[in-house]
């Protein structure tokens, strides 16, 4: 199986840049825009609050005494060349993977880019019900979520050309 084209490598790096540029300018207008930790009620169930988050996923590791920015930095740099080189081996009909690979390198880098630039990652999409809150995330964050279900469901599709007596 030859890799990926690079005509067709490039177009698929562009739904990342994408990611990460739309990821990076909802992060200025939210510094620009809000108080940090106060809530603007968007709906019922939604506010903008602009949050740092310090650690990972649900704040993971946020009281770890400022190792864990280098640590969740290594492991966006390793995802992102993991991700680079998939994409490059994929062959040239597929687009469900790459799309799901480009949307997780996407929201990885644009979360990279925050904790190299402050230490931490700028959330501000607060999600809330009946007093239960989700924790706050951003664009990043929600490109990678959508990445893994790609991911998932491409998982459990079938292959082109395979059979079931293959299995």
């Amino acid at each position: 199986m030859a890799p990926m084209r690079p005509q067709k490598y490039a177009l698929w790096l562009l739904l990342a840049i994408v990611i990460v540029g739309l990821d990076f300018w909802t992060k200025h207008l939210a510094v620009e825009g809000l108080v940090l930790y106060r809530p603007l009620p968007v709906t019922s169930w939604f506010n903008l609050t602009l949050a740092h988050n310090e650690g990972a996923a649900f704040s993971l590791l946020a009281d770890a005494g400022g190792w864990q920015r280098w640590f969740f930095t290594t492991v966006a740099v390793v995802i992102s060349i993991v991700l680079l080189v998939w994409l490059w081996r994929l062959p040239n009909r597929s687009r469900l993977l790459p799309s799901a690979l480009m949307l997780v390198l996407g929201g990885a880098i644009g979360n990279l880019i925050d904790r190299l630039r402050f230490g931490y990652v700028i959330d501000f999409l607060d999600v809330h019900y009946q007093g239960w809150h989700w924790p706050a995330f951003n664009i990043a964050d929600s490109a990678i979520v959508l990445g893994v279900i790609l991911l998932l469901i491409d998982g459990f599709l079938p292959r082109r050309g395979s059979t079931a007596q293959e299995s």
